[in-house]
C-alpha cells in the first residue's frame, strides 16, 4: 500500500490533463499455478495498461507502483519500434529472475527477464516485442542474486556500476553499443543512494545521486530519442515523508520530459 500512496503523491504533482490513472485490482489475485503471485492480477493489469498507452502516439512516463508496471510499458513501446530500442535499466536490482530461480515468487524480481521473452504465457513477451539482451544496459545495479549473475554473464549484459557515474559517458558509450536509436530507461527509485530519497520499497546503500542520475538522462536523451520512460519503486511512510522526497524525484521527471 506505500506503493500505491507513493504513485499517488507523485500524481499529485503532475499535470491532470495528461494523466491517465490505471485501476490495480484490489483483491489478491491467483497465481494459477505459475510459482507468480497475484497472477491472474498481473494479467489484469496488463490489459488495463495496454488499453491506456495505446491511445497515446508519443513517448509515455509510466509512474509505478513496483517495477511490475515497465512490462507493458516496455511492450508498448517496442511495438511502436520494433527492433530498435535500447533499454537502460537504473535498478539496484536486476530483476532478472524467473518463478524457478525467485525466492519471493514477486514478479517485480523477475520483470526484465519477462521483457527479454522469458516466462509464463501472458506474461513473457513474445518475439515481436522482446527486447534482446544485447539491447539492454544495466545501470547502478549492485544487489545481484547468483542466478541472475550467472545470465548476466552467459548473455554478454553490460553493467555500468554506480562508481563509474561521476560522469555520464561510460553510460552514454554502453547504449551506442547497442546499435539502437531509441531508448527506454527504467528507473526504480532504489538505484539512488538511500541518504538521497528515504521512501524507498527496497533499501540498498550506495546508490546514485540524484545529480548523477539526472545527469546520465540527459546525456543519453542528447544521443537517442526517448520512446518512454518508468518511474518505480517509491514507498513514502507518510505524506510528510513523501513531501520530503518529491522534489527530487520531480527532478528526475523534469530530465525525462523537458
Amino acid at each position: 500500500m506505500r506503493l500505491v500512496d507513493g504513485a499517488e503523491a507523485i500524481r499529485g504533482d503532475l499535470p491532470f490533463s495528461v494523466t491517465y490513472p490505471v485501476d490495480v485490482p484490489v483483491e489478491a489475485g491467483d497465481s494459477l499455478d505459475t510459482g507468480i503471485h497475484r497472477f491472474s492480477s498481473l494479467l489484469t493489469v496488463r490489459d488495463r495498461q495496454l488499453a491506456v498507452l495505446r491511445t497515446s502516439t508519443e513517448p509515455v512516463l509510466t509512474i509505478g507502483g513496483d517495477c511490475g508496471v515497465s512490462f507493458g510499458a516496455v511492450e508498448h513501446a517496442s511495438r511502436r519500434h520494433p527492433g530498435d530500442i535500447a533499454l537502460v535499466w537504473f535498478d539496484a536490482h536486476p530483476d532478472l529472475h524467473t518463478s524457478e530461480s525467485s525466492q519471493s515468487g514477486g514478479f517485480g524480481g523477475m520483470v526484465l527477464r519477462a521483457i527479454l521473452g522469458d516466462g509464463t504465457d501472458g506474461l513473457a513477451l513474445d518475439p515481436d516485442a522482446r527486447i534482446t539482451p544485447d539491447r539492454v544496459v544495466l545501470a547502478g545495479v549492485r544487489d545481484i542474486d547468483p542466478a541472475e549473475d550467472v545470465y548476466i554473464t552467459e548473455q554478454g549484459i553490460p553493467l555500468v556500476p554506480v562508481e563509474s557515474f561521476n560522469s555520464p559517458d561510460a553510460l552514454v558509450a554502453a547504449v551506442k553499443r547497442t546499435g539502437a536509436a531509441h531508448i527506454y530507461l527504467h528507473i526504480d527509485l532504489d538505484v539512488l543512494d538511500p541518504a538521497t530519497i528515504v521512501g524507498l520499497s527496497n533499501i540498498y546503500p550506495f546508490g546514485l545521486a540524484v545529480e548523477s542520475l539526472t545527469g546520465a538522462i540527459v546525456a543519453l536523451r542528447k544521443e537517442f530519442t526517448l520512446a518512454g520512460a518508468t518511474i518505480a519503486g517509491f514507498a513514502p511512510s507518510s505524506p510528510e515523508a513523501a513531501n520530503d522526497d518529491l522534489p527530487s524525484i520531480l527532478r528526475i521527471i523534469g530530465a525525462l520530459t523537458r
